[in-house]
């Protein structure tokens, strides 16, 4: 006959586990970042293709709530004399010129990262599933 006595708890078991699993979570979240960034890059609008090269994501964990976040954002920045103009932003919602013209914007930041929100939605999903 065998017997096994087990003593204490499996606390320290449960948060290995537990970080391990938001390892993963950070690491496919990185996934969907780095593929909004090549989408952004791809659509849009170049001349210098500075905007373009310009775009980074962030991932954010709320400790409140658990949640996680995913922000993109681009760091072409003009300073004029009205203030600072983020040129990712002003190509998306137009802009006035020097000499009063006024240049219409291109709507291209939402398509391009419509196909990851999708791709999100569909993996997310899979999980719930499973």
């Amino acid at each position: 006959m065998v017997k096994v006595t087990v003593h204490g708890d499996f606390k320290h078991m449960e948060g290995f586990l537990k970080k391990q699993k938001e390892h993963e979570f950070l690491d496919r979240l990185d996934k969907y970042g780095k593929m909004g960034v090549e989408a952004l890059k791809s659509a849009t609008p170049k001349r210098t293709g500075k905007t373009a090269e310009s775009w980074y994501y962030i991932v954010k964990k709320f400790e409140d709530t658990g949640s996680f976040m995913i922000t993109w954002c681009n760091s072409n920045v003009n300073i004029t004399p009205h203030g600072r103009a983020n040129i990712a932003v002003i190509l998306e919602t137009g802009h006035a010129t020097r000499n009063g013209a006024y240049v219409r914007g291109r709507e291209y930041i939402k398509p391009a990262l419509q196909p990851i929100f999708e791709q999100i939605a569909r993996d997310a999903f899979k999980e719930v599933r499973r």
